[in-house]
């Protein structure tokens, strides 16, 4: 298989990569830049910008599959939504999906599928209810970016199968939703933030990269809540994090701080939601990482320490 592949080579990107091209993909990933960290001769690179039209275009006719991850990090590392920052948010993920969908369209023949980013913001901040796909966008900052960002990518239909990845926080040592907090546990200042009681969604990058890749392969079409089926409370995810780390986790960040610090950006760390992975249990994906602590422990690499200590008893 030819997968075509943007804003591929960040936290979820290389690992994507690394497991399609292992697996016998052919992968070319377009690259502002010619860093190619994978060195993998079924991985080539596309000098381009996907915000830009160029001749890296042609590149996606003929390919089978489409996979769009572009888009500037939200919170990582966090920064006041400015006005100037809002637009550079809209700008990454709108104008790169319309000029993929652009040469999907114009594609003498075009790929069978667009996987296509989008997050879990799209549902805004929900209190306890529980979202699934066919819960209704929410009305604040991120979950307007994100309907329109499924709505750029859903004018591709007409010539492929198109399926949004609204994404939790993905865990990992690397990147993603630990990055941030990792050192604050590691120092003994960690904790919940807010009132504790928000929901935190969340996923496994090896799950991520799974679910992903089960996407390309079946018959799926429209958004798909990449998330773990066990979401926790702010509260108890810290605390599992301190667990894990030996750490203590009782320094809370309240709501009035983060909002002196972050203004409206608060609200990807406050206005959060309880996500169920309800289309991907559906059609029969099985997670590897339901459950949080587990999946802590293999990200800190508990599991493979006491493995390897357990082998040396024996």
């Amino acid at each position: 298989m030819k997968v075509f592949l943007s804003g591929a080579t960040g936290f979820i990107g290389t690992p994507l990569v690394r497991s399609l091209s292992a697996r016998g993909d052919e992968c070319l990933v377009l690259s502002r830049s010619s860093r190619d960290p994978w060195q993998n001769p079924r991985v080539r690179i596309v000098r381009g910008n996907p915000a830009v039209p160029g001749a890296w275009e042609r590149e996606v006719d003929g390919a089978d599959v489409v996979v769009n991850l572009a888009g500037e990090r939200i919170v990582d590392p966090p920064k006041r939504w400015t006005a100037e920052r809002k637009r550079a948010l809209r700008a990454s993920r709108l104008e790169s999906t319309h000029n993929i969908v652009t040469a999907v369209r114009s594609a003498r023949r075009p790929p069978r599928a667009l996987i296509n980013a989008s997050a879990i913001g799209y549902y805004g901040g929900r209190g306890d209810e529980t979202c699934i796909e066919g819960t209704p966008p929410g009305t604040d900052f991120l979950a307007a970016l994100c309907t329109d960002w499924e709505a750029a990518a859903a004018e591709a239909a007409d010539r492929a199968r198109v399926v949004m990845l609204r994404s939790a926080v993905v865990l990992g040592t690397d990147g993603g939703g630990l990055a941030p907090l990792f050192w604050l546990f590691r120092l003994g200042m960690g904790g919940p933030w807010g009132d504790g009681r928000q929901w935190w969604s969340w996923i496994h990058l090896v799950d991520e990269i799974r679910l992903i890749q089960f996407l390309v392969d079946h018959d799926v079409h429209g958004p798909v809540n990449l998330s773990s089926p066990g979401p926790v409370r702010v509260s108890e995810f810290a605390a599992a994090v301190g667990k894990v780390l030996h750490r203590p986790a009782a320094v809370r960040a309240p709501e009035f701080a983060l909002r002196l610090a972050l203004g409206e950006a608060a609200d990807a760390l406050l206005n959060l939601q309880r996500v169920v992975p309800a289309k991907a249990l559906e059609i029969g994906f099985q997670f590897q990482f339901p459950d949080l602590e587990p999946a802590l422990k293999e990200i800190f690499g508990f599991r493979r320490r006491e493995e390897g200590k357990g082998k040396r008893e024996e």
